[in-house]
Parts: structure tokens; sequence; C-alpha cells
């Protein structure tokens, strides 16, 4: 498959690192990046095919991956248009509809909307696809190629469940990070060092969430386990549970989720 990516930045670059790891060659793949300075650091790290436009030659693929800012895309599509042709069109800018999409490449419908997270930059992501009856089953299976060489995939029935995909794996990262900055503090206040309250928080999310990855057993049933009656960990939950922890974070998805809707329909006005 030669693909081409329209913009450079670090999700490009993860995608790029990916690929070649999983054994696409160099010279399959292409990127339009309007940057002279990151156009030299792509070929000189990767050795594929750089452009500063969307000219004949950078479309001369099978599939181009739009990875600019959502802002930017309306623009960044019309410069395909002239070179359009039966090519699959892979999103992954968050918020942006494939009606929006579809209608800035003047009609185009072979489209893909994917949400990656950042930890696709370590090859350790999670993407949603989402894909219409436009889009045949080797399509598919090609973007879902692509977005596996960072990660694993999930697809969705409905595009406006992306916005669902958003709001937890999406955001997720987020949300992990500030349960790992709060162990972090209340180590702090109990004494212990930065250095051992990183390790301690950090050590213990990858523990958690790899015994949970390996059992197929409900979280509920894996932290009931862990929660002794009178014991010190269902101390902590009760006070959780008093603060209003766990309806927080949904509340909090759900608020993801809603604004995820609404962005589509901002940044998708004429």
């Amino acid at each position: 498959m030669r693909i081409t990516f329209l913009g450079g930045g670090n999700m490009t670059t993860a995608l790029i690192g990916g690929l070649l790891n999983h054994g696409s060659q160099p010279a399959s793949i292409s990127v339009i990046e309007i940057s002279a300075e990151k156009r030299a650091l792509l070929e000189k790290n990767y050795g594929i095919n750089v452009f500063d436009g969307a000219d004949a030659a950078a479309l001369a693929c099978d599939a181009i991956v739009l990875a600019v800012k959502p802002q930017q895309m309306r623009e960044a599509c019309q410069s395909l248009q002239r070179h359009l042709r039966d090519q699959l069109v892979i999103s992954i800018a968050a918020g942006l509809r494939l009606t929006d999409l579809s209608r800035w490449l003047g009609g185009h419908e072979k489209l893909v909307r994917t949400m990656p997270n950042t930890p696709s930059l370590i090859s350790a992501g999670m993407t949603g696809l989402f894909a219409p009856p436009s889009v045949s089953e080797a399509e598919r299976l090609g973007a879902e190629r692509i977005m596996q060489a960072v990660g694993r995939t999930v697809w969705v029935n409905e595009e406006a469940q992306i916005n669902a995909v958003t709001a937890i794996s999406g955001s997720g990262p987020a949300y992990v990070f500030l349960f790992i900055e709060a162990l972090q503090e209340a180590a702090a206040e109990l004494g212990l060092s930065p250095k051992q309250a990183r390790q301690l928080s950090i050590e213990t999310f990858l523990g958690a969430a790899k015994l949970a990855a390996q059992s197929d057993e409900p979280a509920s049933v894996l932290r009931e386990r862990v929660t002794s009656k009178g014991g010190t960990t269902e101390a902590a939950l009760s006070k959780m549970a008093e603060a209003g922890v766990k309806e927080g974070i949904v509340a909090g998805a759900l608020a993801a989720c809603a604004r995820g809707a609404e962005l589509g329909e901002l940044l998708g006005k004429d």
C-alpha cells in the first residue's frame, strides 16, 4: 500500500515509524509538509518521500492520511481535490465529521474517520475507527493496518460513536495522568520522596492495568478482591466515594463526548 500523509507532525512520525517497523518500505510512504525543516528531518530520519505541496506525484498513492489540525483541514482538503481519484482518505483529526470532509474534498466518499490517542506516540495506542458503506472491506482492512502500526484498534458502527471513543480513549490518557498526579501528591504528603512517589504511582497503575487486561473478570470484581472488609483499601474507597470520584469520572467522560459533538458542528460550518 502506498500511503501519503498530509501533515508531518508527531502522529504522522509515530505512524511512519510503526509502519516501517511492521515491514512497509520507505519508498511506499510520502509526506506533504509545508515546513522545510520538518521535510528535511523526515527524509533524513526515515528515508521517505517528502513534498511541499499536493501535486500529482505526492498523491500517487492508495491511501491519504489527513493529519493536519482540524482548524486547517478545510483548506488542506481543498488542495487535494485536483489530484484526488479513488484513494482511500483516512482522517485522524478530532471532531471533524465525514460529511464535512466529503464536502471539502469535492464529494469524495471513500473516507474513514479515526480517533487515535497519545500513547500511539510510543506504539501503545488505542484507535477507534468508523467507515461508511462506500468503503470496501479491503479498504477497511487497509485503514486498520495503518492504525495498528501504533497500537490496537476498535471499529464502531455509527459515526457518532467516535465521539464516545474520543471521550474514553482519546481524552482518557489525561484522566490517567490526573490519577497518577493525585497519587504522587498523596505520597508526598505521606513523606515519600518525589522519586519514590513517581515510581510507586506509575508502576502500580501499569501493573493494575496489565492485571485487568489479562483477566476476563470485570474491573469491579478485581477491585472487590483488593478490598478487605475493614481494611486500608476500604477506607480509601469509602473516602473517594464521599468525594464522588467515580461519579466525577463518568460525568467528565460524558462531558467530553458532548463537547466532541459540539466541535463537529462548529468545525463543519460553511
